[in-house]
């Protein structure tokens, strides 16, 4: 069977696994967040901090709850790396430095999950299961819960309240998060991922020799750190070590957890505001972008002239044998277009347009399919765009679902836009102005230029994965990126809830015979277009000075 036909064969697999999960988990999660109920064990949760889940919340109080347990979370995990030496199970490791100390508890309590160490050689067995991993789970709950508030927004009228934090953030936790990743440790265990605690000790080579190495709960966390769109990895080959993703099974089961929850939540979408219509039209949206990142990614690294590729039959350079070549364009794929982060190949490898690819899934906003929640919140803002762009066109008050998109609303999603770019341009532009992270590239021109563009772009998006061949380790990266981390993921969410709370004030607006169908196809088109077009304009110039120049000078 040819690599290119194993590819074609493997993302076909995998779409069908999606489609068959799409329904039953959508309506699940619908009933989750709409259902009276609690669960004893969330009740018992309920009653340790304090919270009422009865209680309905207006967008500043769901937005403070928000912001208060994530800065909760932030310090937690940063004391925990500090007293790591201190810690039962560190392995021998001393605590961590506080730049990168604070680099990572930014990183995973905003779902991005960059790291600037290797984990075998910094985390011990505490610090990865009682801090990391938890925090895997949590940062997710805490993107879906807003991006359920949104949606109420859209489903509720003449009243500002969203719903309570404390009880979507459990429910996304307890009732979600947890059994999926259960079953998809376990999976993964079968599969050959290892789940231990053992120690230190050597390993033998090939060639002769030995070398130190530990283990850990890696199935655990790796299950956990796909389906919630995390990233990250408990090695610094990341799921490209075989004690992460031991085979191809184990590849392909990695990507369905990726893209499981973000294109579910657009069925949950659809049931909650009443129109599975409208989730569908969505989930069009979605698919189609990356289906078409997909396919491009597939051609430049199948098809990329040369000599040396000829050969080799594509370019295989950083790429695992275990996967090939389309298993790693679909898996680089699925995680830049999404918030994960995750990477099963060697990025700064990939040839010059395969890199760009990368960076502008990412640089759409990663709306398609998108992070846990983050995803589905970032797609209905540029869908807010595009309602308004229509209506500008054709003369009309713009309205989606029911709901005016008057001057305010527009505001929160303008904003919203436009706060990740300015983080990425701006950081970028200082980076290079500098002298000391210029010495951290180990590639000049445009390939050097890439490498701290894709960091920020990475960064503040929530993304996590890295270009390679930069040497973030520093506290100049370390603080800077942390900072873009924050920003990226915290500042969006209060313009989120904020224009869902200014959207459940409204009272429904009647449908016409001018209002436009948000639920077809042509409205799908004019979202993908909107999005292209936005991301298109706003970070063309940087594209261009980087992986656009190194593609059309190879």
């Amino acid at each position: 069977m040819s690599p290119v036909l194993a590819g074609v064969l493997q993302l076909l697999a995998l779409m069908v696994a999606l489609a068959l999960a799409y329904r039953p988990l959508g309506d699940y999660m619908a009933g989750v967040y709409s259902s009276p109920k609690h669960l004893r064990v969330e009740k018992w949760i309920y009653r340790a901090i304090g919270a009422n889940p009865a209680t309905e919340m207006r967008w500043p109080a769901y937005l403070r709850g928000v912001l208060g347990f994530s800065l909760v979370s932030v310090l937690f995990l940063y004391l925990l790396q500090r007293i790591q030496g201190s810690l039962p199970g560190s392995l021998g490791f001393s605590s961590i430095d506080p730049d990168q100390a604070f680099n990572t508890a930014a990183s995973f309590v905003s779902n991005t999950n960059w790291q600037s160490y290797y984990g075998e050689q910094a985390m011990g067995h505490v610090v990865q299961t009682g801090g990391l991993a938890v925090q895997n789970f949590l940062s997710a709950a805490v993107g879906m819960a807003v991006a359920i508030a949104l949606v109420r927004g859209f489903a509720r009228s003449r009243t500002g309240e969203l719903g309570n934090f404390w009880a979507d953030m459990v429910r996304g936790t307890i009732r979600i998060l947890l059994p999926i990743a259960l079953v998809g440790a376990v999976l993964l265990v079968a599969c050959g991922a290892i789940q231990n605690f053992a120690g230190i000790h050597p390993v033998g080579q090939f060639m002769g020799g030995s070398q130190q190495w530990n283990g850990g709960a890696v199935a655990s966390q790796e299950a956990i750190k796909e389906l919630g769109t995390n990233g990250g990895g408990y090695f610094n080959a990341n799921s490209a070590h075989p004690f992460e993703n031991p085979n191809g099974l184990s590849n392909l089961l990695e990507i369905f957890l990726i893209l499981l929850i973000p294109l579910s939540l657009t069925r949950t979408f659809g049931r909650m505001v009443g129109s599975v219509k409208q989730g569908y039209a969505i989930l069009a949206t979605m698919v189609t972008i990356w289906i078409v990142f997909t396919a491009l990614m597939m051609w430049t690294e199948f098809h990329h002239g040369g000599p040396a590729f000829d050969i080799a039959g594509g370019a295989t350079e950083g790429k695992e044998t275990r996967f090939g070549i389309g298993a790693s364009s679909i898996f680089s794929v699925a995680t830049t277009l999404t918030s994960t982060g995750a990477v099963n190949s060697f990025l700064s490898s990939y040839t010059g347009f395969g890199g760009g690819i990368a960076l502008l899934g990412m640089q759409l906003g990663e709306i398609a399919p998108g992070g846990v929640g983050s995803g589905l919140y970032g797609i209905l803002i540029m869908a807010v765009i595009a309602v308004f762009l229509a209506g500008l066109m054709v003369g009309r008050t713009p309205e989606y679902m029911g709901k005016k998109i008057g001057t305010r609303q527009i505001k929160f999603a303008a904003c919203y836009i436009l706060i990740t770019p300015a983080l990425v341009l701006c950081f970028t532009g200082v980076a290079m102005a500098m002298n000391t992270p210029a010495n951290s590239m180990t590639n000049s021109g445009a390939h050097g230029f890439s490498e701290i563009l894709y960091a920020y772009t990475s960064g503040a998006n929530n993304n996590g994965s890295a270009f390679a061949g930069l040497n973030a380790d520093t506290q100049w990266f370390n603080t800077s990126i942390g900072i873009a981390m924050l920003l990226g993921r915290f500042l969006p969410m209060v313009f989120v809830l904020a224009l869902a709370g200014s959207l459940a004030e409204q009272k429904p607006v009647p449908v016409t015979a001018g209002t436009l169908r948000t639920d077809k196809p042509l409205f799908s088109g004019l979202l993908v277009g909107t999005i292209m077009i936005v991301a298109g304009l706003t970070y063309f110039p940087a594209l261009a000075l980087g992986p656009l120049a190194e593609g059309l000078a190879s």
